[in-house]
């Protein structure tokens, strides 16, 4: 992994709860809320200055701006929603380019547990422990924030064992 431990250290106890309040939020209400998305790229732009190099958090930084808006071309075409979108480029910060493909697989791992979970207690007798959740009255419809969270924990995660 390209991400460093010490990054991956030093984010992860930040951007674990913002991933499940994110993750949580999206599945109760199927909005994932704009203060979540400002406070994840709060951490990177406060913290994200202690653990790299200058050049790499500008760079990084401009992922966020890249990353939003591809989320918006693929939000006015009904690809994903704005929530999505504004989560996914406030997390881009936090990988490192390096990690592109091993995130993309871990996402795509991430998504279908996600999916095939959120689905199996929609369907069955574990739905009565959160029987409001708008997620489980919109027929197809998928609370990405679960996975897109997941992703991002996961990843992080995974640097502090992996990390260069």
């Amino acid at each position: 992994m390209e991400l460093t431990t010490q990054a991956a250290w030093l984010f992860l106890p930040f951007v674990v709860p913002i991933c499940i309040w994110a993750a949580w939020n999206d599945m109760r209400a199927m909005k994932i809320p704009n203060k979540s998305v400002i406070a994840l790229a709060l951490v990177f732009i406060l913290l994200g200055l202690f653990v790299l190099p200058l050049n790499e958090y500008l760079w990084r930084l401009s992922h966020l701006v890249i990353v939003l808006l591809a989320g918006i071309v693929l939000n006015a075409a009904g690809a994903l929603g704005a929530g999505d979108a504004k989560f996914a480029a406030a997390a881009a910060p936090f990988i490192a380019m390096g990690d592109l493909g091993l995130l993309l697989w871990l996402y795509a791992a991430n998504l279908l547990a996600a999916y095939l979970t959120h689905r199996l207690a929609k369907n069955t007798k574990l739905r009565e422990l959160a029987p409001e959740w708008k997620s489980w009255h919109v027929g197809p419809d998928f609370p990405m924030g679960f996975s897109l969270g997941g992703t991002l924990a996961i990843y992080l995660a995974m640097g502090t064992y992996y990390g260069s």
